[in-house]
């Protein structure tokens, strides 16, 4: 009984032993906060004071989104004080500190980095640079307000946004949220250029523009004009369109690519193309050398097309001549003369298919000089016999049997 006794009695010295020496230790390191202040301004001088009886030396842990400082207190009787550096109170947000001695934390806290309340400068974006009149397309425009010290205003700080389109000015109030104010602009139905700028008090943005372009162009009308409507292989038809424009009259912008495609009676598809200024495209397209009917549709590429239009062409060339010389191996084919009895423009093609057999042996082809075309057969080439010449021209085919050579 006297041993349990015993034993109980030293437990419980040596409990109130602990006990006394940790009320101690907490006693000796007591520390308090004296400064009462959460908030302070970027660039404030901020000094920490503290209330402690302790004898030991204590630092301060300093960090936020910007850096980390150690700094050493500055201790008068039972006051112990902290200064923040300056390149760490620069910057807003959240500080965190931690008091400690012998890397044990003693207190800790936070404060708050508020920025300065008038901005210094505004930053602006805005993008893409065009979009497409018609009220679905729009360009978002950023702006970043801060103030001397770089740092974004406070949330829900008031941003003005001001617009000029045409003969309209608009001004609307926008919020920063998340260090950036932004607004979506949408297309007005005009198409044009619009200004806009921010303000903040008596900051001022710079001015950015915005190009309003048409929307994609509707249905369009095409139509021709030529010199007169002989197929001389020479003149030109130029193709042009009505004035395009988007469902909402906007004319198209200058460059709009317009393709016209041409196809004759043999399903031949010849394609020539014309870019828009002032809305109109023209192309152009030689006349083909014999007679042809022409059916010519345009398109804008995926978007918008024509109805066809009819063209007619005449036979210019009626008759040529073809002389043989020399045992047949130089052949002059002309001349060539068109509607109105002239000689037709140099460069009229010609082509010559020799064959033997029902074989062909050479095609030959060459264009109108002065109003003929020559061919000569190398005897070198050809063995002596009878061949079949075709002569080929505007059109126009004439076929010779059992020409001899040599």
């Amino acid at each position: 009984m006297n041993r349990r006794t015993n034993l109980l009695c030293s437990f419980l010295l040596t409990f109130c032993g602990v006990l006394f020496g940790q009320q101690t230790q907490v006693k000796q390191d007591q520390i308090s906060l004296l400064t009462l202040k959460k908030d302070f301004v970027v660039n404030d001088d901020v000094v920490l004071h503290f209330n402690t009886t302790s004898k030991a030396k204590f630092s301060m842990y300093a960090t936020n989104s910007y850096g980390s400082s150690l700094v050493n207190g500055i201790k008068k009787d039972d006051k112990i004080s902290f200064q923040l550096p300056t390149y760490i109170t620069r910057k807003r947000g959240v500080l965190h500190w931690k008091v400690f001695n012998n890397q044990n934390i003693a207190i800790q806290g936070n404060i708050n980095i508020k920025p300065q309340q008038r901005a210094s400068s505004l930053e602006m974006y805005l993008g893409p640079p065009s979009i497409e009149a018609g009220g679905k397309d729009f360009s978002m425009l950023v702006t970043i307000p801060t103030d001397t010290l770089d740092n974004p205003l406070l949330e829900n700080t008031n941003v003005a946004v001001k617009r000029q389109f045409l003969n309209d000015k608009k001004s609307a109030t926008i919020k920063v949220n998340n260090l950036i104010a932004y607004q979506n602009i949408y297309s007005p139905l005009q198409a044009g250029r619009m200004l806009l700028a921010t303000n903040h008090l008596q900051k001022n943005s710079v001015e950015l523009d915005l190009t309003i372009a048409p929307a994609i162009p509707e249905k369009f009308q095409i139509f021709f004009k030529r010199n007169h409507n002989y197929a001389d292989g020479n003149q030109i038809t130029t193709f042009y369109t009505s004035v395009l424009k988007d469902k909402f009259n906007n004319v198209v912008s200058d460059g709009t690519l317009v393709y016209f495609f041409i196809t004759n009676s043999k399903n031949a598809v010849l394609k020539t193309f014309g870019q828009t200024v002032n809305g109109v495209a023209k192309a152009k397209m030689i006349h083909p050398d014999k007679a042809a009917n022409w059916s010519v549709k345009a398109f804008v590429d995926g978007i918008a097309e024509s109805k066809a239009i009819y063209i007619k062409y005449q036979q210019a060339v009626q008759d040529f001549n073809i002389v043989f010389k020399e045992k047949n191996t130089k052949i002059q084919v002309g001349p060539f003369k068109s509607f109105m009895n002239q000689i037709i423009p140099d460069g009229l093609n010609v082509k010559l298919s020799v064959t033997k057999h029902n074989k062909v042996v050479k095609v030959y082809y060459t264009e109108t000089k002065k109003g003929f075309s020559n061919f000569i057969l190398n005897k070198n080439f050809y063995e002596k016999g009878n061949y079949t010449l075709k002569i080929e021209a505007a059109g126009l085919i004439k076929t010779f049997e059992k020409i001899a050579l040599w």
